[in-house]
């Protein structure tokens, strides 16, 4: 049996995987300001929670102390 396959460049797969995370932090980033928009203009904590939902945001995985 003959493999006629290119061989994987590893140096692919590390950029790629360099540029994956970076775009996954930028997106929690992202979603973190968001959610702090927020609540910051939510009237109670159920507004907040609703608009947090319609936005598909979620509203536990950071507490802002004021």
């Amino acid at each position: 049996m003959r493999w006629t396959g290119q061989p994987s460049r590893t140096e692919d797969h590390g950029r790629f995987a360099v540029a994956q995370a970076a775009a996954e932090a930028e997106s929690a980033d992202q979603h973190r300001r968001a959610a702090r928009v927020v609540a910051g203009r939510a009237v109670d904590a159920t507004e907040c929670a609703e608009m947090l939902a319609m936005l598909g945001l979620d509203g536990g995985a950071e507490r802002v102390r004021h």
